[in-house]
């Protein structure tokens, strides 16, 4: 039954999928989430209903793997042998423009999943769970390599500094994060108070 499910599902293309994961987010950035319908992605991709339920399950599984498409470079594909090359490899890899155009659509989508429990959970799943384990994969490689001591009081809250420093600087100067002042903040505020 397994093999049926996987073989129903392996009909669209890389390349479809991702045309149906930018109509998706496009979608998102007009309507939200609590506006986008199954029907209205079907409309806007030429599919049927019963095609993107068959392959994605629901809205919210879409809307996880379109957000996770979206995503320019993962910590995954990241290790380039030491933790300051590690962050600036994370910053090289973002891009200003889609920071920028993505900034609003994440903010909201971070406050919808708290909201919206099937989102929350497929955002989970599929977007933050995979980077926070990278990115302890990356933080236990610098302990390993013995870059930052193990029991690092601030190890545990790297994540966090990181996450918070995008939407402080939009509150508090009212500019979306570029790759400048995180290129700065790594080398002023993280790789400082880590000792590296």
């Amino acid at each position: 039954m397994a093999e049926a499910a996987t073989a129903r599902r392996s009909r669209i293309s890389p390349e479809r999928a991702a045309e149906l994961y930018d109509a998706v987010l496009d979608l998102l950035r007009e309507v939200g989430y609590e506006g986008l319908t199954m029907d209205a992605v079907a409309a806007r991709t030429h599919s049927s209903k019963a095609t993107l339920y068959r392959q994605w399950g629901g809205k919210a599984q879409l809307v996880g793997r379109a957000l996770k498409h979206n995503q320019r470079v993962s910590l995954v594909d990241i290790d380039t042998g030491s933790l300051r090359g590690d962050f600036h490899a994370m910053v090289a890899h973002s891009d200003d423009c889609q920071m920028e155009r993505d900034a609003l659509l994440l903010r909201s989508m971070a406050y919808t999943a708290y909201k919206d429990e099937e989102l929350g959970k497929a955002l989970r799943e599929l977007f933050v769970e995979p980077e926070l384990k990278a990115f302890d994969d990356m933080l236990r490689r610098a302990v390993e390599r013995g870059e930052v001591p193990a029991d690092h009081p601030a190890l545990g809250y790297v994540v966090y500094m990181i996450a918070g420093v995008f939407n402080a600087r939009e509150n508090i100067d009212g500019r979306p994060m570029d790759r400048a002042f995180l290129a700065g903040y790594v080398d002023a505020v993280i790789l400082p108070l880590l000792g590296v």
